[in-house]
């Protein structure tokens, strides 16, 4: 039998994880889930999220945030309590999944706690929250199914956060370079730019979007028009021929520039 709480996540077996209400260090509410059966042998208690949409990211990235108790500050507790929990994932095109197998979902990795409190802790309302972030790569799906597993451990998932990097909207050479998700692992994407207004191309704009989320290497670049010239990271109408700015742009055009620049890679956003 299964649980089913106010955030929409499956708790099975019912007697497992439980959905409460809980104050933090500074008296704020929150929602988290919880399980603490130390007393009994073999526990195998589940909780799944809902489906989580991927929006074309190929490399996922899970925080979360959790408390766990010290086994040696439970009185009476027999070798049955455990430090450890595990994450898993399941891909699924299917957002509506009622169940899923235990042998179908891929582990992500066993957590186990930084810091763990005690009885002292409690009496004191000190948290000690951990914080663990784990990656999920090369999603092919609409979304996935995140579950945790509990084997005996006296456990507060308290946050839970998914996300995915990706490299921000830049200009660079007068060319404009989109939004774009990181690839999967550690695969560079190639981005092809875009001429801002009033501009061309001299050499096809391209950069590379690195897996943590940074611009590498760029390449070509777009130059004004005739009658125009280059002012910061747009084109804009020459008011006198004869300036300088005019004159670097007609220079660029034509090949030949007093300036030599290379560029290695663009700082992270």
């Amino acid at each position: 039998m299964s649980a089913l709480g106010d955030l929409g996540w499956e708790a099975y077996p019912a007697e497992g994880w439980e959905e409460i209400s809980v104050m933090d260090e500074r008296n704020t509410p929150m929602r988290s889930y919880q399980v603490c059966n130390v007393m009994e042998a073999n526990q195998n208690n589940w909780l799944r999220t809902r489906h989580i949409p991927r929006d074309g990211a190929q490399r996922i990235y899970i925080e979360i945030k959790f408390t766990l108790r010290d086994c040696n500050s439970l009185p009476g507790v027999p070798g049955t309590c455990k430090e450890t929990f595990n994450m898993y994932y399941f891909e699924a095109n299917n957002g509506n999944l009622w169940f899923i197998k235990e042998s179908q979902y891929i582990k992500i990795d066993t957590i186990a706690a930084d810091e763990s409190f005690t009885q002292t802790d409690v009496g004191d309302r000190v948290m000690k929250l951990n914080t663990e972030v784990r990656d999920i790569n090369n999603l092919s799906k609409k979304g996935f199914y995140l579950a945790f597993q509990d084997v005996g451990a006296c456990i507060a998932l308290v946050s839970l956060r998914v996300f995915y990097k990706k490299c921000p909207f830049a200009v660079l050479n007068l060319a404009q370079f989109p939004d774009t998700v990181t690839g999967g692992d550690s695969a560079l994407v190639e981005v092809r730019g875009s001429c801002v207004n009033d501009s061309e191309e001299f050499e096809a704009p391209r950069m590379y979007c690195s897996g943590d989320g940074g611009w590498l290497v760029p390449i070509g670049r777009c130059v004004c028009k005739p009658g125009f010239e280059e002012n910061k990271d747009v084109c804009q109408q020459e008011l006198n021929p004869h300036s300088p700015q005019s004159q670097r742009s007609a220079n660029k055009r034509s090949g030949s520039s007093e300036e030599s620049v290379s560029f290695s890679k663009c700082p992270l956003c």
